[in-house]
Formats: structure tokens, sequence, C-alpha cells
């Protein structure tokens, strides 16, 4: 239990009796004022109420201890001297003669004799009264209220009440107004010092020691006491009998302790490193901590104490706390100058203040209503409106993190790792995780706020995505592996983002495609430029000779060992482009021969192609190609070419139009340039092949339409042929338009 606090609220309660002709009203003003110099009687006569009032209460006011609330000696002192001052417009005399005895008093059964004969001495003798207590062995107010013995201190002060009120009705201060005034200023600092021991009991009910129940019991008897003795003013505004509210200062008391509270809770440390968000947090768990330890103790030992008083305690301790929290709060949002401090604020207040385990315990949960907001609206959105800026910038700054990474182990020629047989970089990882942790810790907040950070996150990695792409192309470490890694990493984000974010990440997902297939480009272009010089030596003397495709399939297998560790089906993608390539090379270098064979070397050259078909086919299929429709290309052209048999010439040539719908006149032409066939053959074989080439465009329409098999249409009729296609063209009867003309002869070409 705490120790009694030293309360003196009025004038010092026990001293000597001075004789009686020393008990005028100047003599007692001294004696109230020992501090004053003395003063002449003639001066003190002049003006004797104002003058011994003012040295009373200064007095007094100097001795009392400050209370808590130093309203009320201010609201005491106030309207005592309203109330004296229309005693004095009453009519009252001033005057230093003796006051009268007190009549009517000891009639009155409810005081007591000793009372009683106390005031009516103070009263006849005009001594300043040193102590409001009987001249019995009774304890002094003083020393009741020191003692904390409130009810027994407020009986007391409230039959000296009523004994001053009495005597100033039976008229006895009409010649010592002054009197009066000072009597009655000691029964309201006394008050007044009850009350702020009632406060201070209230303050030490949150203390660390253990609750002293019976003292609280006291308190709230001792609050209705008062309500019931002073239930309304009274009709003459005398300041004695006014309500004095001791509820609403009990209120009061719970709000300022509260305050104190929370406003202890992690100060030091707060102020130790205010700016760090860690300490932030620190506090506001400290804070938490605090709170929820004494709102247990209210419902646990402070509530049962003044059960039978039928206070709100719980409601008043919660609503008090709740204001104090919010105060606080509100202090330390415009303190936050970061993004993590104005998270940890928010997150604090919409999850840990308002998790229904905050105290606890399920049924110490604190409602939604009646208690107002945490944040006002306003202080909230301007929170989330700093927070969002705050983010915005962060996010960029982590995608900027990213990329210097990246070109950190670019400039440090670091090869990607292997992980689940695949290239491997943490790009995509990195994204991930930055943006499904701000867009978790968003959405813990408030549906709008992680939809906001969805979109920041959204805008940033569509900047970062180019960015990316044209730092890492203009780098030095451009390779099979970087690549196959970073068409892994946007493959992921292309697919997992929009998955999982659906309506957000679906407009990034076209500039994702868009970079995928750049580094695919790049990728087969890597591989184009390797094999363009080894078919050089296809369709030559040398080639029918020795097997000089070997070379060429070593680069394809080398080339194919990296794709296993793209995405399958980007590898897929890549795999189909690097035979397409090959195939139509192939072609190429068959349409448009370094050296014409004629006979047996035509038939032989033919034979090769085939085994050539077959090798490029096998070679592929074997790293998964699953473009098929290539294996005919070559051994079409190359039937054609080795047929000895002319009348099945237009059988091969039907089937490669068939096959391939992006075949043109032109190339049916030079194939047959290669074939060296009569003219009349030359052109049957062309009104046929024109009479296929319109039926396979009338079916599948353009090349694009086919299924996007493209092969002929990016090969390229020679330069060196086009009098030859015209010769064939003009023996058909077609200009080169495709009109009729007359027959000319052509030049040998």
């Amino acid at each position: 239990m705490p120790s009694p606090r030293p309360v003196t609220p009025g004038p010092e309660l026990r001293c000597p009796r001075e004789p009686a002709e020393q008990q005028n009203l100047v003599r007692g003003a001294r004696r109230v004022s020992s501090g004053d110099a003395p003063r002449d009687k003639d001066e003190d006569a002049e003006r004797p109420g104002l003058a011994t009032l003012w040295r009373s209460f200064t007095r007094a006011s100097q001795r009392a201890q400050a209370p808590e609330n130093p309203g009320l000696v201010r609201r005491s002192s106030r309207f005592l001297l309203r109330s004296f001052r229309r005693t004095l417009e009453g009519g009252v005399a001033a005057d230093t003669s003796p006051s009268p005895a007190v009549p009517g008093v000891a009639q009155d059964p409810k005081v007591p004799s000793r009372g009683m004969d106390g005031v009516s001495r103070q009263a006849s003798t005009g001594a300043g009264p040193e102590e409001l207590e009987t001249e019995a062995e009774s304890k002094s107010v003083a020393d009741l209220i020191t003692e904390r013995q409130l009810l027994a201190a407020f009986e007391q002060l409230w039959r000296l009440e009523k004994q001053l009120v009495a005597a100033k009705a039976s008229r006895a201060y009409e010649k010592d107004p002054t009197g009066y005034a000072r009597r009655a200023m000691d029964i309201c600092l006394h008050y007044d010092g009850l009350a702020a021991e009632i406060g201070a009991i209230v303050r030490e009910a949150l203390s660390p020691n253990s609750v002293d129940a019976a003292t609280l019991a006291e308190l709230a008897r001792v609050v209705s006491a008062e309500e019931e003795a002073h239930p309304a003013p009274p009709a003459d505004g005398d300041f004695l009998s006014t309500p004095r509210h001791w509820r609403q200062h009990w209120e009061e008391a719970v709000r300022r302790s509260a305050q104190e509270r929370v406003l202890r809770a992690g100060a030091g440390e707060a102020q130790e490193d205010a700016k760090g968000s860690a300490s932030l947090a620190r506090h506001l768990a400290e804070l938490g901590r605090l709170v929820r330890q004494d709102l247990q103790k209210v419902r646990l030992e402070v509530q049962p104490a003044y059960a039978t008083a039928g206070f709100p305690v719980w409601e008043t301790y919660l609503r008090a706390f709740h204001g104090a929290v919010a105060q606080r709060l509100q202090e330390l949002a415009h303190e936050a100058c970061s993004c993590e401090q104005l998270y940890v604020l928010l997150d604090w207040a919409a999850n840990v203040y308002k998790s229904p385990d905050f105290l606890g315990a399920p049924d110490l949960a604190l409602p939604a209503e009646p208690l107002p907001p945490l944040l006002a609206p306003e202080v909230w959105a301007r929170l989330e409106n700093d927070y969002i800026s705050f983010l915005e910038t962060k996010i960029a700054s982590c995608f900027e993190g990213m990329l210097q990474l990246e070109q950190s182990r670019w400039a440090a020629a670091e090869a990607p790792d292997v992980l689940q047989g695949r290239y491997h970089a943490s790009l995509s990882i990195d994204v991930h995780m930055l943006v499904s942790e701000h867009v978790k810790a968003a959405g813990a907040i408030s549906g709008e706020l992680e939809a906001t950070t969805l979109r920041i996150c959204a805008r940033g990695l569509g900047c970062f995505v180019h960015r990316f792409e044209k730092a890492f192309l203009k780098s030095e470490a451009v390779s099979v592996p970087h690549l196959g890694a970073y068409i892994n990493a946007y493959e992921e984000l292309r697919t997992s983002l929009v998955a999982r974010f659906p309506g957000t990440f679906e407009e990034l997902e076209k500039p994702l495609a868009a970079t995928i297939s750049s580094f695919q480009e790049h990728l087969v272009r890597g591989f184009q430029r390797d094999v363009q010089p080894l078919f050089r030596v296809v369709c030559t003397k040398a080639w029918l000779e020795q097997d000089l495709l070997q070379p060429l399939m070593d680069q394809v297998e080398a080339f194919g060992h990296h794709l296993k560790y793209v995405a399958p089906l980007r590898s897929q993608e890549i795999l189909h482009e690097a035979h397409r390539y090959v195939v139509r090379e192939y072609l190429v270098q068959a349409l448009r021969p370094r050296e014409r064979f004629r006979g047996t070397e035509r038939v032989t050259g033919a034979h090769k192609m085939i085994l050539d078909a077959q090798a490029i086919g096998d070679t592929f299929q074997a790293l998964g190609s699953e473009a098929s429709w290539l294996g005919q290309a070559i051994p079409c052209v190359s039937e054609i070419l080795g047929e000895t048999y002319k009348d099945d010439i237009q059988r091969h040539l039907e089937t490669l139009i068939m096959c391939y719908h992006d075949v043109r006149r032109e190339h049916v032409v030079a194939v047959l340039a290669l074939r060296r066939l009569g003219r009349r053959r030359n052109q049957r074989l062309l009104r046929r092949a024109q009479d296929l080439l319109s039926a396979a465009a009338a079916q599948a329409g353009d090349s694009a339409a086919s299924g996007g098999r493209v092969l002929f249409a990016e090969i390229e009729v020679p330069t060196s042929m086009d009098v030859l296609v015209t010769c064939i063209r003009r023996s058909a009867g077609l200009s080169p338009a495709g009109s009729k003309e007359s027959h000319s002869p052509c030049p040998r070409p």
C-alpha cells in the first residue's frame, strides 16, 4: 500500500492561543500571514477586509501543497471573492470589533457541540482560525487527509461548512466580512486538498504496487457523499454550498493518469533513437505492453474496489487509455520520416491495437464502438498518402538495386547457376519477394492500400523490364547461359505474377513476353553467326566426297545442350527456330549452288541431300525438336533433282507445294532450272505448279495462316537465275507479271 502523501490544504491548524486583548481582526490577520511586516493600526483600519483576505489567501496558497489540478484553487478563490463581494455589496460594513457569537448554531442537532463551540468562539473573538477542528482531541482535517481518512475529513469539513453557512445566515458576520471570507477560504482550500488527494489516489492505483482496495472504496464513498451533500448550487450563489463535481474530477484524474502512463512507455528509447523504425516498433510494443498491463490491473483489481459505489470504472479507464494512445500515436505520426516508420504506425494501429487478443483475454477486447477511431480519418489519410509516396521511391530504389547487382555480376563474369535443371538468375526471386512483401504488408492494413501498392509495383516492374533489357544487351556479358537464365526469370515473372495478381499485372504480360522474345532472338542470332560459315561447303564437289556436315551437327548439339536448361516452352521455340534456320540455309545453298552438277554428280548430290536431311532431322529430334514439318523440305527438292524418270518430277513437285504453302513460283522455277529439263516439260510443270499454288493459296490463305510454318518465303531466288526465270516464263506464254506476250528468243544464261 502506498504511504500517505502529506497534504496541507489550508493554514496550519495547531498553534498556541493568543491573549484575549490580542484577538482583534488585524492581529488575527498578522498571525495568519506571519511573513507580513507589522503595519500601523490606522493603515489596516482603512481597508481591513481586502487586505486581511489577501494576506490570508497568499499565506494559505504558499503553504498548501499544489494540487494536481491547479484550476481547483483558482476556481475556489474566484468564487470565494465573488461571494465576498456580494456580501460587501449587501451592506455589510467592515469593522475591527470582535465578532458576535453565532446565534442558533447550538440548536442544530446535526452539529456536534465541539465544532459548534469552536466556531462560536472564533466568531466571537474575531481571531483568524489557524485550524479547522473542534476544541476536543479529534484530528484536524489536514491530518485526516494526510492519513487518507477521506470520509472522516469530508464529514468534518461538511459540518464546519454548515456551521459557517448557518453563521452567515444568522448575520453573525455582518460586521466581520473578512473573518467570514478567511474561514470560507480555509474550508475551500481543504476541499481542494481533499480533491487533490483523490487525484493522487487515482494516480497511484496504476503504480507497480498493489491496489489499496479500501482506499479506493472510501474514495468512491466520499465522491458519493459530496454529491449527496451538494446536490445543486444554492439559490443565493454562495460558493461554500456549490457542488464540487468530484466525479468529473475523478474522471479527469483517470484521464491524466492514463496520459502519464502512456507518455512514460518507451520514452527513453524513443528519445535515444527517434528516427529508427526498429526503435519505433520497440516503443509501440512497450506502449502496448503497458496499456495491456494497466487495463488488466483495472479489470481485475481496481474495478472490484469501486463495485459498491457503481462507478463506471472499466468504461472510464478504457476511454482514457484509448484517448491517450490516440494522442500519442498522432504525435508519433508527425515525427515519422521514413516509409518503414509510417508502416509501423499504420500496422500497429490497424492490426496490433485492433487485434482481439490485444489485452491478452477475449473478454478484455477493445470494442469498435463506441470508442472513436484511434486515428482521425484525415490523419489516417495523410499517413497513407505519405506512405505511398515513400513506397514509390523505395520500390524504384529496390529495382535500381537489382539492376546494379546484376551489373556487378556481369562485370565479375559470373556464370549463372543451374538450379533444378534450369539456368538460374536471382532476378525472379528478388522481384517476387519485393512484390509479395509489400503487397502482403499493405493488404494487412487495408484493401485500398493493397491495390495501390500493386499498381506501384506494376509500374516499377514495367520500367525495370525495359531498362534491364537495354542494359544487358549492351553489356559484354551476353552469352547463351545468361540469356537462358534471364529467359527463365522473365518467364517465371510472366506466368506467376499474372496468375497471383490478376487484373494488375496483366498489362505487363506483353512487355515481359516482348523482352523474352528479344532474348530468344539474340540467342538464335548467336547460333546463326556460329553456324553460318559451315553451310558454305554444302553442294560443292568436296561435299560430294566427304562428310562435311558433321561440324554443323556438332554446333547444333552444343547449342541444344544449353537449351536443356531453359524453360521447356521457350526452349522448344528456340530449338524450332534453330531447326528452321538450318533447313532454310541448307535449301538456300541447294537452290544457288556454288558448283553445277550434271549427270551422275547430280544424282549423287541428290542422294547426299537425303542423307543430310536425315542427319539434320535425327539430330534435332534427339534434342527434342517438335518441328517434324521441316523434315520433308530437303528430300522433296533432292527427289526433283535426282529423279531419273522425268514424268515423276511432277509428283515430287506437287508434294513440295502441298507440304509447304509458302512456296512461290520463283522457287519452282529455280528448282526446274537446276534440273535442266526441256522447254516444253518446263512449261507443262510450271503451269501445273501454278494451278497448285493458286489452290494452296485459296485453301490456306497466306503463309501466316498456315500455322506459322514459314520456310521458302524467307528464301530469296538468286540474282543469277533471273534470266533463266524470264525465259521459262516467256516460253510458258506469260509475262513477268503473269500476262501473255509474244515469244522472243531468249539469250542463253
